[in-house]
């Protein structure tokens, strides 16, 4: 091989090493963030309002990323070990990435070994609604958003005290809001829950 052909290549290879490492660096950095862009063109998604959401299929997929309209809406599962929110550790909330309703505070979260998000407890008994599912031979409790009936995953009875409850949750169907410096503090004083 030429010294030429070997400093292009070397600097193809640099080229793409970079563009590898800020596409990771970006994808880390957009979890932090307080809500996805794609956000402003979901008409239902909120933060703050709770009234219930009754759409068809046909108009979430109009609004929904595929990834989260397929296990929103068909109940479809991502691959265990592949949410960015499994090992994720910052403090905040966590809500439903199809119309924004809160769902789980972080520090109900806890690694659980199962390939999925799991939490403890939901943020409020509205929060989630409880549906039986026997699919696939199983007799399990689905759980969906209590404001769109989203899929988000499966309760059990195997979690950690004090509820002794793991929410398996699809990574793929939450949204994470940085809890604010402020109402960090104020959370952390006692009488403050």
């Amino acid at each position: 091989m030429t010294k030429t052909l070997k400093a292009v290549l070397a600097i193809i290879c640099m080229g793409l090493f970079q563009q590898c490492s800020h596409s990771q660096n970006n994808s880390t950095k957009n979890t932090t963030l307080k809500m996805d862009t794609t956000k402003k063109n979901n008409p239902v998604y909120s933060t703050t309002d709770s009234t219930r959401v009754v759409m068809t299929d046909e108009e979430w997929k109009k609004i929904l990323p595929a990834d989260v309209f397929y296990i929103a809406r068909m109940k479809g599962t991502e691959r265990p070990g592949t949410s960015k929110f499994e090992g994720f550790k910052e403090t905040g909330t966590y809500y439903c990435a199809a119309c924004g309703n809160a769902l789980f505070k972080s520090d109900t979260k806890f690694e659980s070994g199962c390939g999925w998000p799991s939490f403890y407890e939901p943020i409020s008994k509205s929060s989630i609604i409880y549906t039986p599912d026997n699919a696939h031979g199983m007799q399990r409790t689905e759980v969906q958003c209590g404001r769109c009936k989203a899929h988000l995953g499966h309760v059990f009875d195997d979690g950690p005290p004090p509820t002794g409850l793991r929410y398996c949750i699809n990574g793929v169907v939450l949204d994470f809001e940085k809890a604010r410096a402020a109402e960090k503090n104020y959370n952390e004083k006692p009488g403050n829950e």
